[in-house]
Formats: C-alpha cells, structure tokens, sequence
C-alpha cells in the first residue's frame, strides 16, 4: 500500500546571502531560516563577544566553522560546571534547560540548529 501523501510540503533551498541579518546585541550578527520543527542560524561573533549564563527549553547543535569559542557548561560559580574551547570542526551538544554562557576568544563563525525553534535564544533575552 503507497502511503504517499500528495499535500506533503516541498523541499527548497534558500541562500545565506538572501536572509536578512540581525544584531540582537553588540558583536553578533545573525541570519535565521525556521522551519516547523528546527531553526538553523548563521552566527557571526566578534573577538569578545560574551553571552552570560542562561538557558532554553530547546536542544542546541553550535557547530564551530571558524574561529575559536569558549563554552561554560553549568550554573555560574557552580564547582560542577565546566569549560570546553572549541575550534573549527567541533559541535556543541547542548541538552534542553542546560545552563552555559559562552565568549568567543576570537572571531567565530557557528551555525547554532536549535529544535523546537522558538523566537527568542539565549543572545536574544539579554536585550
């Protein structure tokens, strides 16, 4: 039995280049494509860039193209949490309700996915 259904959406394809970018705070530059169940983000961080501790109810991929990004994993001040440096080739794993701030050590490049998608990230609640 063919189990095909017609009313099944497209795939298509969009260029980076045609999203618009947004600054949701000072060094970061942002393009976002949202689909109805995962987010994919080109993020552009500045040498200095630093997001404070926080967290979100979505899983969170941040895969490092270029540059080099320091993760805080856990609650701040907490003798548990731990940091990780990541460079070009090496992704982030960051479970739901994950406490973790990060900083970029130089200038980076990252395509952060995030599922559920959600309007708001962890860059976005500082404003």
């Amino acid at each position: 039995m063919n189990h095909y259904n017609k009313q099944m959406p497209k795939a298509y394809s969009i260029a980076w280049d045609s999203i618009e970018t947004d600054r949701p705070m000072d060094l970061i530059t942002r393009q976002r494509i949202v689909g109805d169940h995962m987010m994919i983000s080109r993020v552009h961080l500045e040498s200095g860039f630093c997001v404070p501790t926080h967290n979100h109810e979505n899983e969170q991929f941040a895969v490092v193209l270029s540059g080099k990004i320091q993760f805080d994993i856990g609650p701040t001040n907490d003798p548990s949490s731990e940091s990780v440096i990541l460079g070009p080739g090496q992704v982030l794993v960051v479970p739901p309700n994950a406490p973790h701030s990060a900083i970029a050590l130089e200038d980076t490049l990252i395509l952060d996915i995030f599922s559920p998608p959600s309007e708001k990230t962890g860059v976005d609640v500082q404003n």
